[in-house]
């Protein structure tokens, strides 16, 4: 199966599915953001300001699509990546990564 090409504009997309509210987390984010002690709008920052990590892109088979990497910084200026995913839903948050610690 050929893989599906990445998302060209890809801070658009995002801020298109914040903006209509089409997001939400998967069950991993979720116990990474409480393990890691990362806020939902810590998140959700990340992904309105900050910038696509292209180099971190990973495709998952096991899924047939593309994980995308993006990192910016919160309000306090903790060093975020936020790793997302799309599916016909919307936007998939699928992990958060403090690069600080």
């Amino acid at each position: 199966m050929a893989r599906p090409p990445k998302i060209i504009n890809l801070m658009v997309k995002i801020r298109e599915c914040l903006d209509t509210g089409k997001y939400l987390d998967t069950r991993h984010a979720t116990e990474r953001q409480a393990e890691r002690d990362i806020t939902r709008p810590e998140i959700l920052r990340v992904l309105r300001t900050g910038f696509h990590e292209k180099r971190k892109d990973q495709f998952k088979e096991e899924y047939q699509a593309w994980n995308y990497s993006v990192r910016g910084k919160t309000v306090d200026a903790r060093n975020l990546r936020v790793i997302i995913s799309f599916d016909p839903s919307g936007m998939l948050i699928i992990s958060a990564i403090d690069l600080d610690r």
